[in-house]
């Protein structure tokens, strides 16, 4: 499991010596994923400017066909539509599920975002059915508002 007060200062470190979000999202999906044997794939969807079409920024893990997802579609843009964070236990009960990889049995979303405004979300899949923990959201949520730290100001 990750150490969010390390990757968070980190990201900050990343921020004062003058990266921008791009970078920060890279190093933010690489330690991520290679955190914890539970994580199967992780990756960072931005929001496109339109609001409707998230992109895939960044990942580790198996190649995903799905480089773009419709907000509402699936647990990511489901996230979007519902502007909340997805724990999915069992990714077989969701009906309008889009999968990365047939062996995904539980995924966890993030929304990277400062207060109303969302600029993605960070995503992951595990094979093992309900592999996420509140714990886990609480983490990956606190390099999430480091990432939108950097987004807002840089689009300032």
């Amino acid at each position: 499991m990750i150490v969010a007060k390390e990757l968070v200062k980190d990201l900050q470190e990343m921020r004062d010596q003058g990266y921008l979000a791009d970078a920060l999202i890279r190093r933010a999906v690489k330690t991520i994923a290679a955190s914890d044997d539970r994580y199967d794939w992780v990756g960072a969807y931005l929001l496109r400017e339109d609001g409707q079409t998230l992109w895939l920024h960044n990942y580790v893990g198996s190649a995903s066909e799905h480089a773009e997802i419709p907000v509402g579609q699936g647990v990511c843009g489901g996230a979007v539509t519902k502007r909340a964070n997805q724990n999915i236990p069992d990714v077989a009960a969701i009906e309008n599920y889009v999968p990365c990889s047939p062996d995904v049995r539980s995924e966890l979303v993030v929304l990277i975002r400062a207060g109303d405004d969302i600029f993605g979300e960070i995503n992951l899949d595990s094979e093992q059915a309900a592999a996420f923990k509140a714990e886990d959201e609480a983490t990956v949520q606190a390099v999430a508002d480091k990432l939108a730290e950097q987004i807002v100001a840089e689009r300032r």
